[in-house]
């Protein structure tokens, strides 16, 4: 079993030689509640720059949170009663952490690809022109043949 990580040792009185291996790691983001999706997007962002190959794939609900139009009006905990959500949403302004916006726009200008669910976008009646900067619509022929079967990692939020 491979931990990512090859070592070569050419004589016995070589260092030991230490390459991460690049990983292909797929994320899945099926939530626009703001704690789900900024957990998939904080795991994502971290991947990537470890050096590992990142595609995002936003599907059902999921979809909102890659809306220009809908990303900064994000909640978090909204089953929750409305205090413990504006806490926390307070708290993470405290702790002035990066919004989901801001965290998008890295992973997009760091490599990662960031791809919306076709047959959630028209059930939400999103068009490309409403995604962030950097999604795209995923190909359904391709998607899960070419980047989740391909994936070293499948990372489901």
């Amino acid at each position: 079993m491979s931990d990512g990580i090859s070592c070569k040792v050419e004589s016995k009185t070589d260092v030991i030689r230490v390459a991460k291996t690049t990983k292909n790691v797929s994320v899945m983001c099926f939530h626009d509640e703001l704690c789900q999706v900024y957990n998939a997007l904080m795991t994502a962002l971290s991947l990537l720059r470890e050096g590992s190959n990142v595609t995002i794939f936003f599907g059902s609900r999921g979809v909102n949170a890659i809306h220009k139009d809908k990303v900064n009006d994000l909640k978090c905990l909204p089953d929750q009663p409305k205090e413990i959500g504006e806490a926390i949403m307070t708290r993470m302004e405290e702790m002035n952490l990066p919004s989901a916006e801001d965290l998008l726009f890295y992973l997009y200008k760091e490599g990662a690809r960031i791809l919306a669910c076709p047959l959630n976008t028209e059930l939400f009646g999103i068009t490309k022109d409403n995604l962030i900067e950097g999604a795209e619509i995923a190909n359904p022929a391709t998607y899960y043949k070419e980047i989740v079967i391909k994936a070293d990692m499948n990372l489901t939020f």
